[in-house]
């Protein structure tokens, strides 16, 4: 029943394996000081005095990160990566069982950062990205009923399956061009922010919130109803096709603003809200609202056909009725603080994140141990979805380059495709899930050095005031 959100989600979660890297936030990069650091929490430093170059870019070389979970029915995704088949064979049905999908991308595609000004250590940059995120619920008898929908006569001709197919779900994509600035307000308090010009790529709600599927009589067929709503910025592939690029047919906008601390016992603070705003999908996109609860779509003529017959039908039946006008859409904005602080080699950081406008957010602990320019860490983290995970990170910093490599969900990553040669795969488990990512920058033109060490510093000016100075100074009172 949600047949054509779930399909438009799955080859979406397809490509990004393909192509992209799995993330959730990549907490192992937090406070890390790298080029990802510097632009996923604003106020943060990229540059180090007397010793990075003036410029630092990823060069095209994207930072690759996605991370899915599918919690639930983890025996039908397994089956799939191992023989290629799509089986719910095995799910239960009529039992109120509900089970999730959740996955957030972030690819950087291009970032530039520069230092501007030795005073205040000032930094400015430039960023394009590509953003995706899903959050779906939904029911073993939605999946039945696209593979085997027999199975809803053979088993037991009696039974009435009332609100199994009640769903609901969103998941959208969308460019995300940025701008960048931090500054140091004094030697301990630094803030910095982040604002975005958004570019809708593709956006699917569904909400079904009564259905029932029963016999017409005690003889007769099988009926199907069910009543609630759907949006979407596209009913075929070759209208969604007109989005990928950044026309800026679907425009929005969001804000991130960061600050960090620096306390004299040596620790870290760090508090940020990140992705606060919206967008608004054209005034082409599809709003409808559906309910043929007193009038069944009969499935007694499908008996002889395939489940793609009995999709199409309830494609027709969400879409019917669909208006064609604008509607608006939150981005995934999220609220995190964190806190850290170096015992020689070793630097724990504590970090908690939450979703505003969605459920979930994460408790994560990282463990970084340091030397030599290489460093290692270990990142245990709980998902308010009741989902834990234990990432990894390898990362080799200079001042001048960076490179790392990790996992947001190490172990699960690693079964999910270990097992595609292992006859055991079908075996349900706690959650299936992937995660992986990887990325690099490097740092170019003149060495940001310290006045006292150079007759060059770019920015230098005694008298110049930083942006946040002024604008905090504006509510102090004047001198009399």
């Amino acid at each position: 029943m949600l047949s054509v959100m779930i399909r438009k989600i799955t080859l979406l979660f397809l490509l990004l394996l393909v192509f992209f890297q799995l993330k959730a936030q990549q907490y192992g990069l937090f406070n890390t000081r790298t080029l990802f650091d510097g632009f996923e929490n604003p106020a943060q430093k990229t540059f180090v005095l007397d010793s990075s170059r003036q410029f630092a870019s990823n060069f095209f070389l994207p930072y690759l990160g996605i991370h899915a979970v599918v919690n639930g029915n983890e025996n039908v995704l397994r089956t799939m990566l191992k023989d290629g088949l799509y089986s719910t064979e095995n799910v239960p049905l009529n039992q109120g069982q509900t089970h999730n999908i959740f996955q957030n991308t972030n690819i950087y595609l291009l970032n530039f950062k520069l230092f501007r000004s030795y005073k205040y250590h000032k930094e400015i940059g430039l960023a394009w990205q590509l953003r995706a995120d899903a959050d779906v619920n939904y029911t073993n008898e939605t999946l039945a009923l696209f593979d085997n929908y027999l199975r809803f006569i053979n088993e037991d001709n009696n039974q009435s399956y009332l609100n199994a197919f009640n769903n609901k779900g969103y998941a959208q994509s969308y460019h995300q061009f940025s701008f960048n600035y931090r500054e140091n307000y004094n030697k301990r308090l630094a803030f910095g922010v982040k604002l975005s010009l958004l570019s809708g790529i593709s956006y699917n709600k569904i909400d079904v919130n009564r259905s029932y599927l029963d016999l017409a009589s005690a003889d007769g067929p099988l009926v199907l109803g069910l009543r609630g709503s759907y949006e979407s910025n596209f009913r075929k592939g070759s209208e969604l096709g007109k989005s990928v690029a950044p026309l800026f047919r679907n425009v929005g906008a969001s804000v991130s603003l960061g600050t960090t601390y620096q306390s004299k016992s040596g620790f870290t603070l760090m508090a940020n809200i990140k992705d606060l705003g919206g967008i608004r999908w054209g005034k082409k996109s599809y709003v409808s609202a559906f309910d043929n609860l007193q009038n069944p779509l009969v499935l007694d003529s499908l008996l002889d056909k395939e489940s793609e017959e009995i999709e199409d039908r309830v494609t027709r039946l969400l879409t019917s009725d669909s208006k064609r006008k604008a509607f608006y859409s939150p981005t995934n904005a999220k609220a995190d603080f964190t806190v850290s602080k170096t015992f020689g080699f070793y630097t724990p950081v504590l970090i908690v994140s939450k979703n505003l406008f969605f459920k979930g957010g994460d408790v994560a602990l990282v463990n970084r141990f340091y030397r030599d320019g290489f460093s290692v860490s270990l990142v245990p983290a709980y998902n308010f979805n009741k989902v834990l995970f234990m990432g990894m990170q390898g990362m080799y910093q200079t001042p001048n380059f960076e490179v790392f490599i990790g996992s947001d969900d190490l172990f699960k990553t690693a079964s999910l495709f270990s097992g595609k040669n292992n006859d055991h795969t079908a075996v349900s488990r706690s959650y299936t899930g992937a995660s992986a990512y990887l990325g690099a920058s490097i740092k170019f033109g003149y060495v940001v050095e310290h006045p006292q060490n150079s007759s060059y510093m770019p920015g230098l000016d005694d008298h110049e005031r930083g942006f946040f100075s002024r604008l905090f100074g504006a509510f102090k009172k004047g001198k009399k």
